[in-house]
């Protein structure tokens, strides 16, 4: 009788784990697909997104228009965010110490009109010990993160188990669908790796390995194409974009820098 007493327990704090990880360093990247309505106008969906540069540099933690913050957990410690001059122009600069946390824009943009995500982004280090294709490694200097609307009547059971699991912990309503794009230290670049806890959650590697560190990109996605090789159907609308800096599960320390996103008609 004590071994089925204490395996129940042993089984029920092994979810409890598990539960909360999914909720803490998973789920809190897709907080923009919640459905409470908006608070205020900058929460509002619009249908483009507002563009870094067009802020001034602040020396404190004001956001960009039309972005705002989440937190993955309050047991976590939260990644800084800061409008900073890049030799002129004006971008974002993240400073991740052991820490994740994100800004996010809402978004109403069907992809069929608008299918490629252009960006810039730059990091001055990789995160050493990330491997994107571990859980308990998952961290990355940069990301972008997409979420897409659609008919949830299509999950599997386990993706609805799981998105109930989600909104009992988090008060959130888990996207249709998101796509992260990442930089990734191992996995090859145009690689798609699968979320170890979901389905409906998958990264694609926009950059690989060390030797463009220390330079800005400009890169641009067909958004359309890549949705639906990760998910193999046609994606519905974009309901928000946002970025991550992230080393909560390393406890590593890394500077990165974003520039302006758009979504565009086609690619520049």
């Amino acid at each position: 009788m004590r071994n089925r007493h204490w395996g129940k327990r042993t089984t029920a704090k092994r979810l409890a784990r598990l539960l909360a990880y999914v909720a803490a360093s998973v789920f809190a990247l897709t907080l923009a697909g919640c459905a409470t309505p908006p608070a205020s106008p900058a929460q509002i969906a619009l249908p483009y997104v507002k563009i870094f540069s067009k802020n001034k540099p602040a020396p404190d933690d004001k956001l960009p228009e039309g972005w705002r913050r989440w937190t993955l957990s309050k047991l976590k410690k939260p990644t800084s965010y800061k409008l900073v001059d890049y030799n002129g122009r004006t971008v974002v600069k993240a400073n991740a110490q052991a820490s994740a946390s994100g800004l996010v824009h809402k978004l109403d943009i069907d992809p069929r009109d608008y299918p490629v995500l252009a960006w810039q982004w730059k990091t001055t280090a990789l995160i050493k010990t990330a491997d994107n294709r571990t859980k308990h490694l998952e961290d990355s200097p940069l990301r972008v993160v997409i979420t897409f609307d659609g008919d949830k009547a299509n999950w599997t059971l386990a993706e609805r188990l799981f998105a109930d699991n989600v909104k009992l912990l988090t008060r959130q309503d888990l996207p249709y669908a998101t796509l992260m794009y990442i930089w990734e230290n191992h996995a090859p670049r145009d690689a798609v790796l699968p979320n170890p806890h979901t389905s409906r959650i998958k990264m694609i590697v926009a950059e690989s390995g060390a030797a463009r560190v220390g330079e800005w990109q400009s890169l641009a996605r067909n958004v359309y194409e890549d949705y639906r090789r990760a998910f193999g159907e046609a994606p519905g609308r974009i309901t928000s974009v946002a970025i991550m800096t992230d080393t909560d599960n390393t406890g590593e320390s890394v500077l990165a820098y974003y520039g302006d996103i758009a979504f565009k008609r086609s690619a520049p």
